[in-house]
């Protein structure tokens, strides 16, 4: 059973010269096991900020507040401590890579996250595996990490390093933006088979209702001006969809 748990997060991120913008402005939000998160928002909602300082990322400074994970202060941890530790997080623009094969970053991935290199034929059979799950060639395992990828394959590795991870939580910054039909619907079971698990949770980042057509969210927050000001279930997402995020922006402007 794992936890993810923020507690009165704020969260700033550097402007140049103009200083330090405060983009969260106290996050409360607790991810459990078995559970699928949705949070929905307008852009610069802070939606990707809290993905990205739950991962680490340097640019975004933690001024107040906790994370934790299972107990664990998720805040005190590296970048690659996170990861070992159960976290993982899907990037909205997944970086490219010149040089380096998918099958190398997987297998490099997957033996800093277990702590010891799986035995080369069982993980070339699990990558196998987990690539035909999700309607990859198998000639993709050779091409350079996201190098001249679509957006479509960008967003179906992203899922296939979950499958071979297989984090506690996970955390998936706009899977589903740049997506046709088809890899919507490829993506979605991805997330359906680890979101299926007793032992993880996921935390899904979105602007549409479309991906919550195939992933069916627990629990909806609904982020506006850098915390969450509605919270409900599935139906609030098709509320979302009829009305619009207007009044929940203001909502948030007079917090």
């Amino acid at each position: 059973m794992a936890t993810l748990e923020i507690r009165d997060l704020h969260v700033s991120v550097g402007e140049g010269t103009d200083g330090a913008k405060e983009i969260l402005r106290g996050v409360d939000l607790t991810v459990r096991s078995g559970e699928t998160h949705a949070i929905m928002g307008p852009n610069g909602s802070g939606k990707s900020t809290l993905a990205y300082a739950i991962a680490g990322h340097p640019k975004y400074e933690v001024t107040a507040g906790t994370v934790t994970l299972d107990g664990e202060d998720v805040l005190a941890m590296s970048v690659d401590e996170r990861a070992r530790a159960g976290l993982f997080l899907a990037m909205q623009y997944p970086v490219e890579v010149p040089g380096v094969s998918v099958s190398n970053f997987l297998r490099s991935a997957v033996t800093a996250v277990r702590g010891e290199a799986p035995k080369l034929r069982e993980f070339s059979k699990e990558m196998r595996q987990a690539m035909q799950n999700l309607s990859i060639d198998p000639a993709f395992a050779q091409r350079s990490l996201n190098e001249g990828f679509s957006g479509g394959e960008k967003k179906r590795h992203e899922i296939l390093q979950l499958e071979m991870l297989k984090p506690k939580i996970a955390v998936l910054d706009e899977t589903d933006s740049g997506l046709d039909v088809d890899a919507l619907k490829v993506v979605s079971e991805g997330i359906n088979r680890f979101g299926s698990g007793t032992d993880t949770g996921v935390l899904l980042i979105t602007h549409y209702t479309r991906i919550l057509r195939y992933v069916k969210p627990d629990f909806v927050h609904v982020f506006a001006g850098g915390r969450v000001v509605e919270e409900g279930g599935p139906e609030l997402a098709e509320i979302l969809e009829n009305e619009g995020y207007e009044k929940y922006v203001k909502a948030g402007a007079s917090l």
